[in-house]
């Protein structure tokens, strides 16, 4: 990767030179890694943050709900104005409002507050997400060295939700609850001025206008299925409070695709749901997104709950299964070139569900090594291998002009993927403990959960087999 930028879609907006490929992949992988760190890294620090503000239950659950619903909801349509109004652009804006917001959260003296600073979040997050995938794809020419760099920034984001446990942990023993957000003060600042002097602007708008009718429902229909699922954790998924949003929700995305079919200028453009790379990727990563999402989540409360780890010995217990994914990330594209993406892809998979399988055979007195870190790094190797080849024939053969709306879309795919997994996951672990919160039963609902993720990753291995194409189609 050491050639330097050169896109068709790409026009430099002043006379410096274009930077060296590998420091624009570095940028782009910061921006996603601040992303996906603040999903995880909050999670820690929630007993504290209810004794600070005096939040009670609900409100502490829309603490991480407030950041979810809105990245969830907004991601398209970040993608898209990334398309019409400058990729640098996007980021940048992005990644103001996330760093702005974050240094609200941190200083907030009520609950409202924290609230309100995480949507906003969540909505910076939203913005900038997909303007890092798209950086990344732009940057660097189809083949083998893009793949190289999409290893870099799965690895990035994976290894940004697998360190959120330990920086959180070490964050609210060290210091206090408010430094998971601000933390990413100094570095968003950090990154936002390496991005405003090196990144080269790029868009591939044509002077087409937002689609606006398609981005409010498509926005509303993601935010209003994201809270639908946001409720069954307290509400159960009978109760009208989860049913009611869940089927407004989708009744509003079969609105969205209604009304692109006849838009002159959609912001999903639904002939790129007939590539079939484009398709039968997302489906995948929303599935892989539905099992392997929840993986953190179980371990740590594994971890803590029936092992008796503090915050902080989670995280650390955690770290070999973070190297894996890291690992398995940089290996995927030299076994893509001799095997193609569909094969590392499955064989990725294949990975993940026998450490699922391992894992599903926890005690309520296991042992690190058994219970934790080997089955923990055959899921995470098995993740990071099969997270670059989709993503890798998700963003394949599409046109320039559609980049950021297909890269909000494997986000989208990826982030719905795990908020619902979590979701239905959460609901089979409390119907299996029945209230028991003894070792034993509660170990009993997590080993339930990894063997209902072993068995959709095996259908996910079918479904990549039989339906993703054997190798990356090519931009016309």
């Amino acid at each position: 990767m050491a050639h330097m930028l050169e896109t068709t879609d790409t026009t430099p907006t002043s006379g410096r030179g274009a930077p060296p490929t590998w420091l624009v992949v570095a940028l782009a992988c910061a921006g996603q890694f601040l992303v996906v760190l603040d999903i995880s890294v909050v999670n820690v620090a929630l007993p504290s943050v209810r004794t600070g503000l005096d939040l009670d239950e609900q409100g502490l659950q829309w603490v991480v709900n407030a950041y979810a619903i809105a990245f969830a909801g907004f991601m398209l349509l970040g993608g898209r104005a990334g398309d019409l109004y400058g990729r640098k652009r996007m980021f940048l804006v992005g990644l103001g409002l996330f760093t702005l917001a974050s240094l609200a959260g941190g200083l907030a003296q009520d609950g409202w507050q924290l609230l309100l600073a995480r949507a906003v979040q969540g909505l910076g997050a939203a913005v900038l997400a997909p303007s890092t995938l798209t950086i990344v794809t732009s940057a660097v020419p189809e083949g083998a060295a893009r793949a190289r760099a999409i290893a870099t920034w799965t690895a990035v984001g994976a290894g940004g939700g697998a360190a959120g446990g330990f920086v959180g942990g070490v964050l609210v023993d060290a210091l206090s609850w408010r430094w998971v957000l601000l933390i990413n003060v100094p570095v968003g600042a950090v990154v936002l001025a390496g991005a405003a002097r090196w990144l080269v602007e790029g868009r591939a708008g044509d002077g087409r206008r937002l689609d606006l009718p398609g981005a409010l429902l498509v926005t509303a229909g993601l935010a209003t299925l994201a809270y639908g699922i946001s409720q069954t954790e307290a509400e159960g998924w009978t109760a009208a409070a989860t049913l009611v949003p869940l089927c407004a929700g989708l009744a509003l995305i079969v609105l969205f695709l209604l009304a692109e079919a006849r838009a002159k200028a959609p912001l999903m453009p639904l002939g790129l749901l007939r590539l079939r790379s484009v398709a039968s990727a997302n489906v995948a990563m929303f599935l892989s997104g539905s099992a392997m999402f929840c993986m953190w989540f179980f371990m740590t409360l594994y971890a803590q709950n029936v092992l008796g780890y503090t915050p902080l010995e989670a995280g650390l217990a955690l770290v070999p299964s973070s190297l894996a994914v890291v690992l398995g990330s940089k290996l995927a594209p030299r076994l893509m070139r001799t095997s193609g993406p569909r094969a590392v892809a499955v064989l990725g998979t294949l990975v993940a569900v026998a450490g699922f399988g391992w894992q599903s055979t926890m005690t309520a007195d296991g042992a690190y090594l058994t219970t934790i870190m080997f089955p923990g790094v055959l899921m995470m190797l098995g993740a990071g291998l099969a997270g670059t080849p989709l993503a890798a024939l998700a963003t394949s053969g599409v046109p320039p002009q559609e980049a950021g709306v297909v890269s909000g879309l494997v986000n989208t795919s990826r982030t719905m993927g795990g908020s619902l997994g979590l979701a239905v996951m959460s609901t089979i672990a409390a119907a299996r403990t029945a209230g028991d919160r003894t070792p034993q039963a509660l170990t009993e609902g997590y080993a339930l959960v990894f063997r209902t993720g072993a068995v959709v990753l095996a259908a996910g291995v079918v479904l990549m087999w039989v339906w993703l194409p054997r190798r990356a189609a090519v931009t016309s």
